[in-house]
């Protein structure tokens, strides 16, 4: 009996190793399911298969999904809630497409969801300050480069010029180059022509070429 989804990732949350112990692959060469037959498992029941989906994916959604909100505990909010999603939604998985195009749809809206309400709270914030408030000031993030050492410093840099790139550019990129997905999938996630993915890819990294030609 499958347990209810709350407790479950609760369970994941206080001890990983609990979840390596239940998962289907272990003592195995890792993949020994593909990712639609474990789906297709826990669509008929089986609770592991559930957990080893997880196990593949929390990292990689996380990583996913802080390029687009650049806060960790905010991405690891969004992939639990993607997790809900796939626990809620199992049944509404078709093996008409790959289940990884599936699961980082989900978390590419759960993401834009979260962005959105972002832009909500900053509007209503600046609403509700009056011209006599002038010694308030909205908390800016600072630079704290003296203290980090070059490489931590470079890869805030690509970050943040990422996170600059319009969100048609940005998507792309952080699929095909960080997250190593293929043409086709990144297609089929952002819903776009495998033309169109190639182009805009190109166009991204000719962007951050030119705002990273300072960076060696």
């Amino acid at each position: 009996m499958i347990k209810g989804k709350k407790q479950v990732l609760v369970e994941m949350r206080q001890n990983s190793s609990n979840l390596s112990d239940m998962s289907l692959d272990k003592h195995k060469a890792p993949f020994v399911y593909t990712d639609e037959q474990l789906i297709a498992r826990f669509q008929a029941g089986d609770e592991r298969a559930y957990i080893e989906l997880v196990n593949r994916y929390r990292d990689r959604l996380i990583n996913f999904v802080f390029q687009f909100l650049g806060d960790r505990e905010q991405s690891e909010d969004v992939v639990q809630d993607t997790m809900l999603k796939l626990f809620e939604k199992k049944h509404y998985y078709r093996e008409i497409a790959k289940f990884s195009t599936w699961i980082y749809t989900i978390a590419r809206n759960l993401a834009n969801t979260e962005l959105r309400k972002r832009k909500r709270r900053k509007t209503t914030l600046l609403s509700h300050m009056t011209r006599d408030e002038r010694d308030y000031e909205l908390p800016a993030i600072q630079p704290e480069t003296g203290q980090e050492v070059q490489s931590e410093f470079a890869e805030k840099l690509i970050q943040a010029a990422i996170h600059a790139l319009p969100e048609h550019f940005k998507t792309v990129i952080i699929l095909r180059d960080i997250q190593e997905l293929s043409y086709d999938d990144i297609s089929s996630i952002v819903g776009v022509p495998l033309g169109t993915v190639k182009s805009r890819i190109n166009r991204a990294r000719l962007q951050l070429q030119a705002e990273l030609k300072g960076l060696r």
